[in-house]
């Protein structure tokens, strides 16, 4: 039988042009956050901000001529479910940067391996102190819980004027270190703590440590956690008659906390990482424009934190190719970045300082008040 020499070698000439043009090829970016689960809310917004990014991005010509392309992956909040995600977008789609985690456990959970697999892990919400330790491969577009806590104490003195607090706080990484964070400018500030309770993620009955912070009548509570446990706290302590300010941090920082809380969300405050000021700066109300467009809603600071990091990191790849060692030497020598959540560089640790804004629930939606 004759061959088809001609069209053969046509494939293969086909093939190699097409490898050797990086014009053919989608620059991939990993993503790993809750797309189901319990942490479902958070993943959603994080994925809204993503999105809009990379299709902005893409409509300006992409990243070095090449579209950006993100490979979701679903950790449910678990670490070990994060670690395996890891390891399927290192080693299956081998990708040199992964945005992720969404909370800081499960940060914790999956820096070692990044740090090991020298993959570059970008985080656009945790907030736990130990991220700052993780490695060298390993950064984050928000500010540490040290300022989170200090916020919310300096906002409970000096703007609330409460001279009492409990501590009710999640026992995990991000509940225990926003507590702790907390705790000590509190009390540094004049401030005294009463009681200091805690619960375990998914957890649904709060009665017995409510009614002993009750037996306190403290000024306010602080209660560091996810919006899922938040929202039965305030259900409780309404029924339980706890009259105390309620001051949450960014993890209860979600509408479906406004849900489950029903009318007693109302009047509870909350940290939360700040967004510019769209009245006063183009670029964030650009932002905001194209967000509500797209999808009917104003934006959150999750999808600004989100729509940040995917912008830096394309920026980091232009700078410095699409490589880990690449991304990784550009987020470091990056010099005050414009974003909508205001300017990022990253200093040796692959943290930033940035400041807290405190929301209010007003009228059944979060309001900024600071």
């Amino acid at each position: 039988m004759k061959r088809p020499w001609g069209i053969a070698w046509g494939l293969v000439l086909l093939g190699i042009i097409s490898t050797c043009n990086p014009r053919s090829q989608s620059i991939r970016i990993g993503c790993i956050t809750p797309l189901t689960g319990n942490g479902a809310a958070y993943g959603a917004a994080t994925k809204r901000g993503l999105d809009l990014a990379a299709e902005r991005i893409n409509s300006s010509g992409g990243v070095n001529g090449q579209p950006v392309s993100i490979l979701y992956e679903d950790d449910q909040m678990s670490g070990a479910v994060a670690n395996n995600a890891l390891e399927k977008l290192t080693s299956i789609d081998k990708v040199p940067i992964i945005i992720g985690a969404f909370g800081s456990s499960v940060t914790l959970a999956i820096a070692p391996k990044a740090e090991q697999k020298k993959v570059v892990l970008f985080s656009a919400s945790s907030t736990d102190d130990l991220i700052r330790d993780s490695g060298d491969y390993i950064f984050r577009n928000v500010p540490p819980n040290r300022g989170q806590g200090k916020t919310a104490a300096e906002f409970a003195l000096g703007r609330l004027n409460t001279k009492t607090a409990a501590i009710l706080q999640m026992n995990n990484d991000y509940g225990v270190s926003l507590g702790k964070a907390f705790r000590s400018a509190f009390q540094a500030g004049g401030g005294k703590i009463v009681s200091d309770e805690s619960y375990n993620p998914g957890s649904s009955d709060f009665r017995a440590q409510l009614t002993k912070i009750r037996g306190f009548g403290p000024d306010l509570v602080f209660y560091p956690g996810h919006y899922q446990e938040s929202g039965i706290i305030l259900k409780q302590a309404k029924e339980l008659g706890l009259k105390a300010i309620f001051l949450g941090g960014d993890g209860s920082y979600a509408p479906d906390l406004i849900i489950l809380a029903g009318g007693a969300a109302e009047g509870s405050y909350y940290t939360v990482m700040a967004m510019g000021d769209p009245t006063n700066d183009k670029d964030v109300q650009s932002f905001v424009s194209a967000f509500k467009n797209k999808y009917g809603e104003e934006p959150d600071s999750y999808s600004a934190y989100a729509f940040d990091a995917m912008n830096i990191i394309a920026d980091a790849i232009r700078r410095g190719g699409y490589s880990a060692d690449g991304i990784k030497g550009a987020l470091y020598g990056l010099k005050d970045f414009k974003g909508v959540t205001g300017p990022t560089q990253f200093d040796s640790n692959g943290e930033v300082n940035k400041p807290y804004g405190v929301y209010k629930v007003q009228d059944g939606k979060f309001v900024r008040v600071f």
